[in-house]
């Protein structure tokens, strides 16, 4: 069996958690970096700058990718979390299903729609062709992300994080490669160094799928457990898709942010290209404590360990405060010298710029840092509402600053608008959290054993009447998982109650 998220020092779990998950997104930036460094030094400034204009429309796309296949898993970590071995596999089975058919729609259309969609966001007319390429390449390689992101998130679900960090790291070794040999001796220009990043992820895909099908057990889907219903499906996109959505969400406030930087000028979008790649790394790191809470609040929500929950978020909490404070210290300190190392010495006007981006971001890292514990609990314990709702609040926020501060300040004002994004979201993400928390206090603690017969009423798929009703009941898994009666007489007694009401 995997490592359990439910037992020990609530701090001392999550943060062993998030290393791999921390080391896992450096080496996952590593691709862009490494994109970015040889398109910008044997391709030149307008080849990066190409790569750049494309960034906000992957993001929205693939991000949107990302964060479905993210909710997919939470049924599949509090399933486990419950101990029904029979919920998890029929989650995997529903998850893999919605995750096949996403693919098959994003590999047709994403490609259809890149060079209309560049054309909107007023891609200046000298990236346009080298941007177009490496959107439309980036997007038939849709399937090797979504199925990575998918298999490395039902891993973590049962707490393994370190897995897909090996995965991970060999097929980030393999892209160096393809990407030098590819854009260089080869000579394929921005398509090569697209096409690196495609192959190395689906490389990543076939080593997962080989482990599960090796070591994780827990994980091997049965013919039975093909036969999902409305309910599981259901289930599983109440919680996927907003957070694919919240992700969609932020991408278009990148593309209003994206439209006002190609007005500025080429410099302009080469600069916010090499210093989102520093700033890509950086907030990462805190994306990871936000997954690592997600993971550990779903866990403990089949557990049954409310106090587990309230503790292990608060702990959380001053782990990104802290952490955040020494990565704005280090980026504001040496940004400059790292952001050299894409563009060379041909270029200080876009090292100056994307200076001032990094020292803007980094003096509020704090704020996002909190925001991704707070939303990664909201989201592990079951809500969809409110992570949606902070998404259209960083949509708000992001245009408005974009177009009102872009057109007052320039660069410098379009640079704004990921710290003013940000807050809006921590002021709705905070009171939400403190509701959860007062709530949490008043609930009993249980305790479940991992077993085959084991039955998790909200999330679990062992009897869809239950499901429904818990779901309708209430906005989250949460009170049905934590006073489920435990064993087959408490789970009769629950069935005779759902009955009478």
């Amino acid at each position: 069996m995997s490592p359990s998220l439910t037992t020990g020092a609530p701090w001392r779990v999550i943060l062993a958690f998030s290393v791999p998950l921390l080391i896992g997104n450096v080496v996952q930036q590593l691709y862009q970096f490494v994109d970015t460094i040889v398109v910008g030094r044997q391709l030149g400034v307008d080849a990066l700058a190409a790569v750049g204009a494309t960034g906000s429309l992957l993001f929205l796309l693939l991000g949107f990718a990302w964060g479905l296949t993210s909710g997919f898993a939470i049924p599949t970590a509090q399933a486990y979390g419950a101990g029904d071995a029979r919920a998890v596999r029929r989650s995997v089975a529903v998850g893999t299903i919605l995750t096949g058919g996403m693919s098959i729609v994003l590999t047709i259309a994403a490609p259809l729609l890149a060079e209309p969609a560049l054309a909107a966001m007023q891609t200046p007319p000298e990236l346009m062709d080298d941007a177009v390429v490496f959107a439309q390449v980036s997007f038939l390689g849709a399937a090797a992300t979504m199925f990575f992101n998918y298999l490395a998130a039902i891993i973590r679900a049962i707490g393994d994080s370190r897995t897909p960090l090996w995965f991970l790291t060999l097929a980030c070794a393999l892209n160096v490669g393809l990407v030098v040999l590819l854009v260089g001796p080869v000579g394929w220009g921005v398509a090569g160094a697209a096409l690196a990043t495609v192959v190395a992820q689906a490389i990543s895909v076939a080593l997962c799928l080989e482990y599960l099908r090796r070591r994780l057990h827990e994980l091997h889907v049965k013919r039975d457990d093909w036969r999902v219903t409305r309910t599981e499906i259901w289930e599983h996109l109440r919680l996927g898709l907003p957070m694919g959505f919240q992700a969609s969400i932020i991408a278009i406030g990148t593309l209003a942010v994206q439209v006002a930087l190609n007005e500025l000028g080429a410099d302009a979008v080469a600069a916010w290209t090499a210093g989102s790649r520093v700033d890509s790394l950086a907030s990462a790191l805190l994306a990871s404590l936000g997954l690592a809470t997600s993971m550990y609040v779903a866990q403990n929500v089949g557990a049954g360990r409310p106090d587990r929950i309230r503790r292990g978020v608060v702990q959380a909490t001053w782990i990104a405060v802290i952490g955040s404070v020494l990565l704005g210290v280090l980026l504001i300190t040496t940004g400059a010298a790292i952001v050299g190392v894409f563009v060379g010495d041909t270029a200080p006007v876009v090292v100056d710029l994307a200076h001032q981006m990094l020292i803007i971001n980094a003096s509020c890292y704090a704020i996002l840092g909190v925001l991704f514990v707070l939303r990664g609990a909201l989201q592990g314990l079951g809500h969809a509402m409110i992570p949606t709702v902070t998404g259209v609040i960083e949509l708000v926020a992001r245009v408005v600053a974009a177009v009102v501060l872009g057109s007052l300040w320039g660069f410098v004002g379009v640079a704004w608008s990921n710290p003013l994004a940000w807050i809006g979201a921590v002021v709705i993400l905070i009171p939400a959290y403190v509701r959860e928390h007062r709530r949490l206090a008043r609930m009993p603690i249980t305790s479940t054993v991992f077993t085959e017969t084991t039955p998790i009423p909200v999330v679990g798929p062992t009897n869809s009447s239950l499901v429904v009703d818990a779901v309708l009941t209430s906005p989250i898994p949460l009170p049905g998982a934590i006073n489920a009666p435990r064993g087959r007489r408490g789970l009769l007694r629950g069935r005779r109650g759902n009955r009478a009401r």
